[in-house]
């Protein structure tokens, strides 16, 4: 039997500012990889702004609609201080490794 091996996960760096000029672009990258398991790395963020949190957390919400695998790899603490500050835990967006 010969069994395939499932696609990698596509790959996506996240800007180091995501503020709101950073939602469209975002969103048409996140778009572009829609079905598709996705891994985002997320070490070179140093300011995020509350759409681009909205954002992700919507994407996890269509990842696990369309059961497929979402995960935030690498969030700097920055990143984590600014979905803290929004009231989001690291586990509402599969974020690996965080500690908080």
């Amino acid at each position: 039997m010969n069994a395939s091996k499932p696609p990698e996960p596509r790959q996506l760096q996240l800007v180091e500012n995501l503020d709101l000029t950073a939602v469209a672009p975002l969103h048409e990258n996140l778009m572009s990889m829609r079905g598709n398991d996705v891994v985002i790395d997320a070490s070179s963020v140093e300011r995020m702004g509350g759409q681009c949190v909205q954002l992700l957390l919507s994407a996890h919400r269509s990842w696990a609609e369309d059961e497929a695998s979402f995960e935030i790899e690498n969030a700097s603490e920055n990143f984590l201080s600014a979905i803290a500050l929004l009231g989001v835990e690291p586990g509402d967006l599969h974020v690996k490794g965080a500690s908080r």
